[in-house]
């Protein structure tokens, strides 16, 4: 199936990865359901693209919520060809400061969100007899660092779900790709808690880091894969980042 005729699902659309795999998307003529917690950003492409584009605040780590989004799409386009699962969080510390708060939100929304997503979508895409499941991991989900350890370990999980979902689902027609960029230049440091901390993260970005198209195209490239080509997994990095 052609990009242009199929239906997209993205979470953490908003900005970055999401935002600049959207925009790609839309260019190939794709249908796109739009989801994040903040969506007054995406309001002009849903005003630029009325007939390709709807828009829904979404916080993946309900369930209720991936629910209506995913019956919204439907009602819309008929159909769920692509669900992006791009959302995640990574207020990043070490583990002695004890921010309990900060790790069940990693949990609930890089876990569970994907969970919650893959959930509502794979009836569907069963009945289709077709679909394509993306998640966003990180290299940090191959190597963890000091501070990283909760966030590492909640992309470390994301590797073992998607995994399985590729196992179980094969023989159904659903294919599944992880992502995995390393240094990114997108908003996710503005979770950091520690000011300090968010420096020292920009100042990487500045240094040497993926752009989010750079991202954004490795995804639209295992989208736009023949139905009986599945591309399992990508890395990208920054050609001089080495873990």
């Amino acid at each position: 199936m052609e990009i242009s005729q199929k239906v997209v699902v993205i979470t953490g659309a908003s900005s970055g990865i999401g935002l600049a795999t959207a925009k790609l998307l839309l260019a190939r003529g794709a249908r796109l359901a739009l989801a994040a917690r903040h969506v007054d950003n995406l309001r002009d492409l849903s005003k630029e693209y009325p007939e390709q584009v709807i828009v829904q605040a979404v916080d993946v780590a309900v369930s209720d919520q991936v629910d209506k989004l995913i019956q919204l799409t439907l009602k819309a386009f008929g159909r769920i060809d692509v669900l992006f699962n791009n959302a995640a969080i990574m207020p990043v510390s070490h583990l002695r400061e004890g921010r309990r708060q900060d790790w069940q939100d990693m949990l609930n929304i890089n876990i569970m969100g994907v969970l919650n997503g893959i959930s509502a979508v794979l009836p569907i895409m069963e009945a289709q007899g077709q679909g394509h499941i993306l998640t966003t991991d990180s290299t940090a989900g191959h190597k963890t660092f000091p501070k990283f350890a909760v966030y590492s370990a909640t992309k470390y999980a994301i590797r073992a779900i998607m995994e399985g979902l590729r196992q179980e689902e094969n023989d159904k027609n659903i294919k599944s790709t992880l992502i995995t960029p390393g240094t990114t230049s997108t908003n996710l440091y503005k979770t950091i808690p520690s000011q300090s901390d968010q420096e020292d993260e920009l100042a990487v970005h500045e240094s040497a880091a993926l752009a989010p198209d750079d991202v954004a195209k490795a995804v639209v490239y295992a989208i736009d894969t023949p139905d009986d080509v599945s591309v399992s997994e990508i890395h990208i990095r920054p050609t001089h980042q080495i873990p």
